[in-house]
């Protein structure tokens, strides 16, 4: 159960969704929130002491309102500012409370992935010491349904690990995407389909056995299933994410999937769904 759940507020309106959220998992897991706003340090230190005032006097309405208009219990709550670089300061004050997990809002340059990268939302799911939750959905909907690309690497099976510890109840899929040599010139060879089929399969069998192998090690055995699909790994995902998008996407930041920078930002411009990002180890 988390202790401490650090939340990045920049009380823009595509924060809402993200504050609601960090409530409402404070409150269910027993964890304290911390609500923290980063003011610009090249501001008069007049100015910075009013605007600290007027922005916390903000983040305590909207947190009233929020628990209200979802109906949420309140949780422990610590409402502070520090001035300094937004994603270093949100990295460094995890690192200092000791935080169990990072929320935030969703990012404004919603449909232009080249702007997202040096956002503070990429850089703080680059560089935390613990899972970070990028929030684009309702704090009401459940995630019942999370989707966990799977190459079974290290950095993946840290995150199924973190997936399944904290969410036991929860449908979970692992999409797995695959490529076999030499499909483009030889598919419509009998031969080469024959022992394609067979090569998947054994393909399937051994992926089947890493996941068991997975789930004795958790000591957990939820609703599960292992889906795969031919192709890219980013178009494999970005294919399932459109057609059936699930409530919860949870990444490693350094899987396979996660060095390939088009994915983060992609992922990011265009939010299907809620994304949960999760250390490498």
């Amino acid at each position: 159960m988390p202790r401490t759940l650090l939340f990045a507020c920049d009380l823009s309106a595509e924060n809402r969704a993200g504050f609601a959220r960090a409530i409402r998992l404070a409150a269910e897991n027993g964890a304290r929130l911390d609500v923290l706003h980063v003011l610009d340090p090249h501001l008069p230190r007049q100015a910075l002491h009013d605007l600290e005032s007027a922005v916390v006097a903000e983040m305590e309405r909207t947190l009233t309102d929020l628990r209200e208009d979802y109906a949420l219990p309140a949780p422990d709550t610590l409402i502070q500012t520090v001035a300094g670089t937004p994603y270093a300061e949100v990295v460094r004050e995890a690192h200092e409370r000791h935080a169990d997990l990072i929320v935030l809002g969703t990012h404004r340059k919603r449909g232009q992935p080249d702007l997202v990268a040096g956002t503070t939302l990429a850089r703080v799911m680059r560089n935390a010491p613990c899972p970070v939750f990028s929030i684009s959905h309702p704090a009401h909907q459940e995630w019942h349904d999370i989707l966990v690309p799977m190459d079974f690497s290290l950095p993946c099976r840290h995150t199924l690990r973190e997936v399944i510890t904290r969410f036991p109840d929860a449908r979970l899929t692992l999409l797995h995407a695959w490529c076999i040599p030499g499909e483009r010139e030889l598919a419509s060879h009998s031969d080469y389909a024959r022992w394609r089929e067979h090569e998947v399969a054994r393909l399937r069998e051994r992926l089947e056995s890493e996941v068991d192998q997975l789930m004795g090690e958790v000591g957990g055995v939820p609703e599960l299933e292992l889906v795969l699909e031919q192709g890219e790994p980013l178009e494999v995902l970005m294919g399932r994410l459109r057609r059936q998008p699930p409530d919860l996407l949870a990444l490693s930041s350094q899987s396979r999937l996660g060095r390939q920078s088009p994915l983060t930002e992609q992922l990011l411009a265009e939010p299907h769904c809620d994304l949960m990002v999760c250390r490498a180890w």
